[in-house]
């Protein structure tokens, strides 16, 4: 029998929960999402629509970019010996990556990738 405290993850049976109030607008800007270990949450930068001869790009033509801004990054890689490896990238970098890096999520409404630093190919500019 199930208690009212518990939520069945199978199911969605159990009690609601009411939606988190921003206690301040900085609260509001700040992401819901912080990103563990060598994790790093990337926001893709669209594609041009135009080619360079002028050419229009239909929607079913395109590739997904593989260019990105880091939204958020991680702590860094714990070793064996329990020291923390910081990250090389940090929020608002810019990166190249892989095509088939990281999972697709979305978080605060936005379609963001969460992919490992070793996806990362390098840091633009």
């Amino acid at each position: 029998m199930e208690s009212a405290n518990n939520f069945d993850l199978w199911t969605g049976a159990g009690r609601a929960m009411s939606p988190r109030q921003p206690k301040s607008e900085e609260e509001t800007d700040a992401m819901n999402f912080r990103p563990l270990h060598d994790r790093v949450l990337v926001k893709r930068i669209e594609a041009e629509e135009k080619t360079a001869g002028g050419i229009i790009i239909p929607d079913s033509a395109k590739e997904k970019p593989q260019e990105g801004e880091v939204v958020a990054a991680g702590t860094g890689l714990r070793s064996d010996d329990g020291k923390i490896t910081p990250l090389d990238v940090k929020a608002g970098d810019k990166i190249l990556f892989g095509k088939w890096s990281g999972t697709e999520v979305k978080v605060d409404g936005q379609d963001l990738i969460i992919m490992k630093e070793s996806d990362i190919l390098g840091i633009v500019g």
